[in-house]
Parts: structure tokens; C-alpha cells; sequence
């Protein structure tokens, strides 16, 4: 059964989908409380509950909103059905430390497809679990800031990245 939190945070309404220990998606950025909830995957939504799940993650995330360090490394993920190189790109990209950056090609090379960075763009696009899976900080490397598919897109983006070297 997968469980569903809506709560409020300094980066706006986040929303979160769990299955046991695992965290399944994340979505954050929203006006509302209603926007986080429609942003979910409705196929899981339909198949959950609104619960509280994983307090202890919840308020991690709202103090992360807030300006705290946090890596989320322990935090167990379900990225859900993916590829091999998928699963390579989302992993070291949880690698990435907080604070800094790396580029499209940067982030394929560690993966070990060094040729790839039109498709690490693609894995990063298609990132469910933001935040805890930092696509945020894979960038272009003309020096751009690239897209970013979370609400507010690349203003978003560079929040995040400017929150985070506020921290460093």
C-alpha cells in the first residue's frame, strides 16, 4: 500500500509517495496543497492513502527547505522501473555533494557512458524523487543554468543551488 504526505515547506507544498521504507516520488514547489497532491503520479495516488508517512523525513525536508545541510544519503529509494544505465546515472548523482555541481557530461562519464550527456539529460528530466536524488545539481556545461521539470522550473533551480552554497 503505498502511503501519501502533503505538507508545507519554505519551498513551497511538497508531496510524497511511500511504500514501506521506501520513498517513491517527491514533488515540491507547489502553491497549495491540492497542486502537490495533482502533481503526484495519479496511477500511485490512486492505489494509496493520504497517511502520515515518514515524519522523521518530513521534518528532514522542511529543515533542508529551511537552509540545513542534508544529503539524504540514508534515505532508501524506489526510482521505480528503469534501465541499467538509469539506475548508474540516479546513483551517482546521489553522490554529487551538497553544494556543488556537475556537468550533463561529468555526471556520464561517472556513470561510465561518457558519450551520454544528452541522455543523462533525459534520466534527469524524468527524475521522480528531486531533493533526494539531486538533479538540481547537474548542470549544461556551457556555464547555463539548464532546465529543471520541478515547479518554477529553472527559477526553481537555481534556488535550490543558491540555497545550497549559502550552506557550504
Amino acid at each position: 500500500m503505498y502511503k501519501i504526505a502533503i505538507f508545507r515547506s519554505a519551498l513551497g507544498w511538497m508531496g510524497l509517495i511511500g511504500r514501506g521504507e521506501m520513498l517513491v516520488q517527491l514533488t515540491f514547489g507547489h502553491r497549495s496543497a491540492e497542486a502537490a497532491l495533482k502533481a503526484l503520479d495519479p496511477e500511485l495516488v490512486g492505489r494509496g492513502q493520504r497517511a502520515t508517512w515518514n515524519p522523521s523525513l518530513v521534518a528532514r525536508l522542511q529543515a533542508y527547505a529551511r537552509g540545513r545541510r542534508d544529503d539524504f544519503a540514508d534515505v532508501a529509494v524506489d526510482p521505480g522501473t528503469t534501465t541499467q544505465f538509469r539506475q548508474r546515472v540516479l546513483d551517482c548523482c546521489r553522490h554529487i555533494p551538497f553544494g556543488e555541481t556537475l556537468t550533463y557530461g561529468q555526471l556520464a562519464t561517472l556513470a561510465g557512458s561518457p558519450a551520454a550527456a544528452r541522455a543523462v539529460g533525459n534520466c534527469m528530466a524524468a527524475n521522480r524523487i528531486p531533493l533526494v536524488i539531486p538533479c538540481h545539481r547537474v548542470v549544461p556545461s556551457a556555464g547555463e543554468f539548464g532546465g529543471y521539470s520541478a515547479a518554477s522550473g529553472t527559477a526553481m533551480k537555481r534556488r535550490l543551488l543558491a540555497l545550497e552554497a549559502a550552506c557550504v
